[in-house]
Formats: structure tokens, C-alpha cells, sequence
């Protein structure tokens, strides 16, 4: 159990720093490796709001991460606010990042991954009592 919890600590880290240099990058890195076109985004699905819908799953992901993390160990990096606020500073950024631009969807779908996850362990704590 303890290399587990060991293994989740490590992907979230390692989820932080990938998020980092896919958001740093002057222009979509991933369109880059997979179309050879830094102005391309990839659509994981379609959807209304376009490549947001990628952003709302990595967060969805990472904040599921830094919250089994945060079960194991109680540190402001991997709480719900540092999440939340991480992904406002992120976006914040791609005004000053050539080839970026901030987004208002992008930001939201952002927000909506971290907050679908504090309200599913919300529930998930109200059911277990």
C-alpha cells in the first residue's frame, strides 16, 4: 500500500511539471509532437467548447491526484485553493507567451476540473457517514 500512495505522490509531481512546460510552451507543444504544427491543438473529443475540454480533464486528473495525495499528506500544493489557483496563474501567463492567448473557456474548464472533484469527494465524505 505504502509504494501505491509512493507511486501517486510521484505522478502527481511529475502531472505539476508536465502541466508547466504544456502551458510555458510558445504554442501547443503536444500539436508540435503529434501534427509537427505548434499551432495546432489536438481534440481529445469533440465538444461545444473546443480544446477546452482538454484542459477541464487534465485538471480533473491532476486535482483527483493532489487529492489522494492530500489524504497521505496535508500540504497546500496539493489542496483544492492551490489547484484553483494554479490554474488562474497558468492562464494568466499565456498573455505575456508567444503563440498563447489567454482563454475564458480554457479557464473555466480549468476551474470546472478542479471544483468537479471537490464536490465529488464532498459527496463521497457525506455518503460514507
Amino acid at each position: 500500500k505504502n509504494n501505491i500512495l509512493k507511486s501517486i505522490k510521484y505522478l502527481y509531481y511529475l502531472s505539476l511539471i508536465i502541466l508547466l512546460i504544456i502551458y510555458l510552451f510558445p504554442g501547443s507543444i503536444v500539436g508540435y509532437l503529434l501534427y509537427r504544427d505548434p499551432g495546432k491543438q489536438p481534440y481529445l473529443v469533440n465538444s461545444p467548447i473546443g480544446t477546452s475540454i482538454n484542459h477541464f480533464f487534465y485538471f480533473f486528473y491532476l486535482t483527483f491526484l493532489g487529492r489522494i495525495y492530500n489524504l497521505i499528506e496535508r500540504k497546500f500544493i496539493n489542496s483544492f485553493l492551490f489547484l484553483f489557483a494554479f490554474s488562474f496563474l497558468l492562464e494568466l501567463l499565456h498573455f505575456f507567451i508567444p503563440n498563447r492567448a489567454f482563454e475564458l473557456n480554457d479557464l473555466l474548464a480549468n476551474s470546472a476540473g478542479v471544483i468537479s472533484i471537490f464536490f465529488l469527494f464532498k459527496i463521497k465524505k457525506k455518503f460514507a457517514k
